[in-house]
């Protein structure tokens, strides 16, 4: 949980994010929410968590994404310090992907 900055606000937006069902949703409420440059920068933090996770070295990732080796580092720290969320994500994105070969 976001420690200190929990608010109603915050939960109404977490809640809403929660009723979006497509990803033509989504990109509707995030272009409308984020700028273009923000939700680039989340995209390539979520790829870079992807390509960690897999054990891909910060070389590959740089090289990959284009993602300064701060960013991967803090993505990193994340990922082995951080609450779990990516962990949480990734995990059920593998499991609708095994879900849908089936």
């Amino acid at each position: 949980m976001l420690k200190g900055i929990e608010s109603k606000s915050l939960n109404q937006l977490f809640e809403g994010m929660l009723t979006l069902t497509t990803v033509e949703e989504c990109y509707a409420f995030f272009e409308d929410l984020c700028s273009i440059p923000e939700l680039k920068a989340m995209g390539q933090r979520f790829e870079v968590a992807k390509l960690l996770n897999e054990d891909v070295t910060y070389h590959s990732i740089s090289a990959i994404t284009k993602a300064s080796t701060a960013t991967i580092s803090r993505v990193c720290r994340s990922l082995e310090y951080g609450t779990g969320g990516y962990l949480c994500v990734l995990k059920k994105l593998q499991e609708k992907n095994d879900a849908s070969k089936k």
